[in-house]
């Protein structure tokens, strides 16, 4: 279970009854008011703590969060990290109140905050439905919106894992397990600005100025930056950070950035087109993105070289879309010569241009015939690669060997009476020859014990896919036999840049790995993002 600082726990409760007697007024004198039967009313307790909502992602104005959850230990047995913030340069940083003002409330070359739990006047009650956790946004989004299908006011979280939060009278989904979770606040964690006299307590939202940027994590980041409170009882430090520039510390870190043009210029489209599409992931939190990879990997700007630098401005403003709208557009490291559809990756909606098909040249694509539904024909894909897009990728076929201890060891979370490994084997693949369903089979109680989707990579980290087949070994032992780096949907690095390297066009290589879209101006978009 999750720890929240300052926090009782109250276990799993029902909602709260209340009994009132409803009142009546405008009687005429000769009339007897007789009162009504008292009446039950379920008061609605909130889901978490209230954030402000971020605004719409824009050219102009991403919001990114840098670090997160700190000072979530403030109260707890042991403190709270400190969070030390350094200027790049000989102008110091600034730290400026909510609404700003002519003067900061303080400057300096480095500025330091600690935490401190401040006691509310009065204590919240919180309660809500908590489902999950997930591997995926993706899969706790397409949750929250079949709770939203039914009226439900369901929201997506990510306190450790992705969760799906709903009021704790939201009717039930079938097939996906819930459970009620309360607590009463008794506290809120509040920044401490440290300095030479002692500490000073603060309201958030801070802003942060750096006039000569600030150094994070080895870089130097431009800014501006946030401190702002999220939904968990902790705070993010973000940066507000133009879409442009956001892409020269995402493309290096994505594709790498010795690719050829082309390839550059696809990821920079893909990588804007994502952030755009994806801006609404932490709004719970306040804010549109990571910085990790649950998002896409951003750091350094600086570090984008000449090349990053022209693909970004080459295709500058330009966004994938499918109906007005900017597109799912996930990308992977290798599909191992078949592309997956979106339903083959994540429980969500299918997608018309993120569609199974082979990934080769025409002798590759006449000899995959889909769909791979069986081990055997699996297997066959397998055993070639002559034709296949990016088949010079390390991890374009390979070989990992789990124990029986081992898979025991992956799943004692989620399936503590497991019990000693039998047998492995998938139950159902997509039609790119994906395993949608893994069964693991034990001694125990509790088996067997069934992975689905992403699902299977979150449990069994060593997998750098789910295009495989999986056979024993020896005594206690099974080997997955696979091809594939990620979730294979969408472009193929490796492909893009086997597709550039043969003279392909940046349209081209969209065009293959997206069917169906067109590439356009984000101000042609008819649909927010």
């Amino acid at each position: 279970m999750t720890r929240w600082p300052a926090v009782v726990m109250q276990g799993w409760i029902a909602p709260a009854l209340v009994a009132v007697t409803a009142l009546t007024g405008g009687c005429r004198a000769q009339e007897l008011a007789v009162p009504p039967a008292p009446q039950e009313i379920t008061l609605q307790r909130p889901t978490h703590r209230q954030v402000p909502r971020p605004p719409a992602a824009t050219a102009q104005a991403l919001w990114v969060a840098l670090d997160d959850h700190l000072g979530q230990a403030a109260g707890g047995d042991q403190a709270a990290a400190l969070l030390t913030l350094r200027s790049a340069g000989a102008a110091p940083l600034r730290l400026v109140a909510p609404g700003g003002g002519s003067e900061p409330l303080a400057t300096g070359a480095s500025l330091r905050f600690s935490w401190r739990a401040v006691p509310l006047v009065k204590p919240l009650e919180l309660a809500r439905q908590v489902a999950g956790p997930f591997a995926s946004f993706e899969s706790a989004d397409r949750v929250a919106q079949r709770w939203r299908a039914q009226g439900v006011d369901a929201l997506v979280a990510h306190p450790k894992d992705w969760q799906v939060w709903a009021p704790e009278s939201a009717p039930p989904l079938p097939d996906v397990p819930a459970r009620l979770w309360t607590a009463t606040v008794q506290a809120t964690v509040q920044p401490v600005l440290e300095g030479p006299k002692g500490g000073r307590t603060l309201q958030g939202p801070l802003l942060i100025e750096a006039p000569d940027g600030m150094r994070w994590k080895g870089g130097v980041m431009r800014g501006p930056f946030r401190l702002q409170a999220d939904a968990y009882g902790s705070w993010t430090l973000l940066e507000q950070v133009p879409l442009e520039r956001y892409l020269e510390g995402v493309v290096p870190h994505e594709i790498g950035a010795g690719s050829p043009a082309a390839a550059l210029q696809a990821q920079a489209v893909l990588a804007r087109t994502w952030a755009l599409a994806n801006s609404h992931r932490f709004a719970v939190d306040g804010y549109h993105l990571c910085s990790d990879t649950q998002c896409q990997v951003y750091s350094d700007p600086r570090q984008a070289g000449p090349a990053v630098r022209q693909a970004i401005q080459a295709t500058a403003g330009q966004v994938l879309q499918w109906q007005g709208s900017p597109i799912s557009a996930v990308y992977h490291a290798s599909n191992g010569g078949v592309m997956a559809g979106a339903t083959e990756a994540w429980a969500m909606e299918p997608a018309p241009y993120l569609r199974a098909q082979a990934d080769g040249d025409q002798n590759w694509s006449g000899a995959v015939v889909l769909p791979l539904q069986n081990d055997a024909a699996v297997e066959a894909l397998l055993n070639e690669r002559q034709g296949a897009y990016g088949a010079g990728h390390p991890r374009f076929r390979w070989s990992r060997i789990y124990s029986a201890s081992q898979l025991q060891a992956a799943l004692a979370t989620q399936a503590p009476r497991l019990g000693a490994v039998q047998a492995v084997s998938v139950l159902e693949r997509g039609p790119s020859g994906r395993a949608l369903a893994l069964q693991i089979k034990g001694d125990g109680s509790g088996s067997p014990q069934v992975l689905r989707l992403d699902g299977i990579r979150r449990t069994l980290r060593r997998l750098p896919s789910t295009l495989f087949v999986v056979k024993p070994a020896g005594a206690g032992l099974w080997r997955f036999q696979g091809g594939g780096f990620g979730h294979g949907a969408g472009l193929s690095q490796a492909g893009a840049i086997d597709l550039a390297r043969r003279g392909q066009s940046v349209d081209q290589i969209l065009r293959h790995y997206y069917p169906g879209t067109t590439l356009v101006p984000v101000s042609a978009l008819r649909h927010a993002p």
